[in-house]
């Protein structure tokens, strides 16, 4: 096969592989030994996901997040360099998006470096589609300020860039505060406002609604310990 770095998507929960992901992917994933991987246990578990019989033990793992030092990352370049394919994994979802593989690919593209991304589910571009929003303008925020008037002010700016820019505003939280953000949320914002959440996409159990947040007071869903991704927009 080509020598690239080849960006992996991964299945965003316990979803079936052939639900998300096509055969092509397997095949790639099926002629490479090296990968540089958010976390090298959940790496192995999805390479047995999508081959039982795939050679772990034969195949070299370069961990690469918010811990590694960034001199390590660009030696992990080294196969490629030398003409052997290198997959990039990240934890859910597509590589180098909202995820540290970016650095990587940054590196492999200041080298003239070939890279491949494969066809996977995004949560990001998945929750636009869903939300009935604003498609051709959108921005992602990563995750809002922790401190209560940061994350305040964070919010009031993110909404007028709704109403000024007609533009969809997402952002993330850790699972365990997916509550408190939302009151936040209710909190900050105009009761006109929609807002947009969307869980467990692609999974069995996956929630998407859309109101405005006048109406969603008193009818809150139970977000604790499940990923979701917050959208609004007017």
């Amino acid at each position: 096969m080509e020598p690239a770095l080849y960006l992996i998507p991964v299945t965003l929960g316990e979803t079936p592989i052939n639900n998300v992901l096509p055969q092509y992917n397997s095949e790639i994933i099926s002629g490479i030994r090296h990968f540089i991987v958010e976390d090298v246990r959940s790496a192995r578990r999805f390479l047995r996901k999508v081959d039982s019989q795939f050679d772990i033990d034969g195949s070299q793992f370069y961990e690469l997040n918010k811990h590694t030092a960034p001199e390590a990352v660009s030696g992990y370049l080294k196969p490629l360099q030398a003409g052997l394919p290198v997959g990039v994994i990240s934890e859910a979802g597509c590589p180098a998006v909202a995820d540290p593989g970016a650095d990587v690919v940054a590196i492999a593209q200041r080298k003239g470096l070939k890279v491949v991304p494969l066809v996977g589910p995004s949560s990001i571009i998945l929750s636009v589609m869903v939300s009935g929003f604003n498609g051709q303008s959108f921005a992602f925020n990563g995750y809002l300020p922790v401190k209560p008037d940061e994350r305040a002010k964070a919010l009031r700016k993110l909404e007028q860039r709704v109403y000024n820019e007609n533009q969809t505003q997402i952002f993330i939280e850790t699972p365990y505060r997916n509550g408190k953000m939302v009151e936040d949320i209710l909190a900050h914002c105009r009761p006109q406002t929609k807002l947009c959440i969307a869980a467990n996409l692609t999974c069995e159990d996956e929630f998407a609604k859309t109101r405005t947040l006048k109406e969603w007071k008193g009818k809150l869903p139970d977000l604790s310990k499940i990923p979701c991704i917050f959208l609004l927009y007017k």
